[in-house]
């Protein structure tokens, strides 16, 4: 009979859960479409119909091909942005070893100032009291002119050890630092490009140029240095021309940025005479470049075939910056 009865009660239970699942199921849809509302009705779609969850997954989209990142580097934010330029080039300088080294110069001529006054101060002072000046020659006077002319003595000693080290420090040679290279056009500047090239083939030439300095087994060098000078310098006033046209190429763009439309088209034409000067100067420099490759590269074998290309060379390169300045 037991056993019945609770077979009984469990049946009822049962039953009562089994009339609350419709309940429940409301409830569960309700909460369910909070976060996923259904579908608008299509078609005259009833109410009940509409209302009912069906989960259909989105339509699934081709993925988006990613592009390729290119690393960004500060060379090249600082082109866009001029005042980043300027306080790099401002952080250069401030951390130059001959810009450190005058700081310490002048920290140590300060410091040798003031102990020479403390030293000439406690000085005055004992001589002051020991002639008398300053009150009579008692026991405490004494006191006061042993105490100053101690402090004498050790100021004394410490404006010697900081002048000598003022001396050495006015002695050192410091070598010499290659230079910061100048900030390059911005990036929309059609003048950014043969800049580049032009930064690349300095660096190349000075690297050459100091190979064919270096003196050989035979104890001279593979190129007289009067030719190597001669191309050094001649490099140098290239670059610089080429530079002025680079910034008159910048000047330029600036204006047409700010002229009117029916002006733009000739600053433009403008534009494009200097780019190809520009261009010709830059590969002018490359090709004494190249000569200057081509006597490194032939220093084991003699030297005269490359000794007249880098003369010849240098000559062309001459007449090119030449050619540059009557520009300006």
């Amino acid at each position: 009979m037991n056993r019945r009865r609770d077979f009984d009660e469990f049946g009822a239970r049962i039953e009562k859960y089994v009339e609350r699942l419709p309940d429940y199921a409301q409830r569960a849809q309700e909460k369910l479409q909070r976060y996923f509302p259904p579908a608008e009705s299509e078609g005259g779609k009833s109410a009940g119909e509409a209302g009912r969850f069906q989960h259909r997954p989105a339509p699934s989209t081709p993925p988006v091909p990613r592009r390729p990142s290119t690393p960004v580097s500060f060379s090249s934010v600082t082109g866009q942005f001029p005042a980043m330029a300027e306080a790099r080039a401002k952080w250069q300088r401030w951390n130059e070893p001959s810009a450190k080294h005058q700081r310490r110069i002048r920290r140590t001529s300060r410091v040798l100032t003031l102990w020479v006054l403390v030293t000439i101060l406690l000085g005055v002072v004992a001589v002051l009291v020991g002639t008398g000046l300053i009150g009579g020659v008692t026991g405490p006077e004494i006191g006061q002119i042993v105490l100053a002319g101690f402090g004498t003595l050790v100021f004394g000693t410490f404006s010697v050890r900081t002048g000598l080290k003022l001396r050495q420090l006015k002695k050192v040679e410091l070598p010499s630092a290659p230079s910061a290279p100048p900030p390059l056009p911005p990036a929309g500047s059609v003048a950014r490009e043969p800049m580049e090239r032009l930064a690349e083939s300095e660096a190349s030439l000075g690297e050459l140029l100091r190979q064919l300095s270096v003196p050989t087994s035979l104890g001279t060098s593979a190129v007289p240095e009067v030719s190597v000078a001669d191309a050094r310098r001649t490099a140098d006033e290239a670059a610089q021309a080429l530079r002025a046209l680079a910034a008159r190429i910048q000047a330029i763009e600036r204006g047409r940025n700010s002229a009117p439309e029916r002006e733009r088209a000739a600053l433009d034409t403008a534009v494009g005479t200097l780019r190809e000067q520009l261009d010709d100067g830059v590969d002018g420099y490359g090709g004494l470049v190249a000569a200057a490759g081509q006597a490194v590269a032939a220093s084991s074998t003699g030297m005269g075939t490359s000794r007249e290309a880098l003369s010849d060379a240098t000559d062309r390169l001459a007449g090119l910056a030449l050619a540059l300045k009557d520009l300006g």
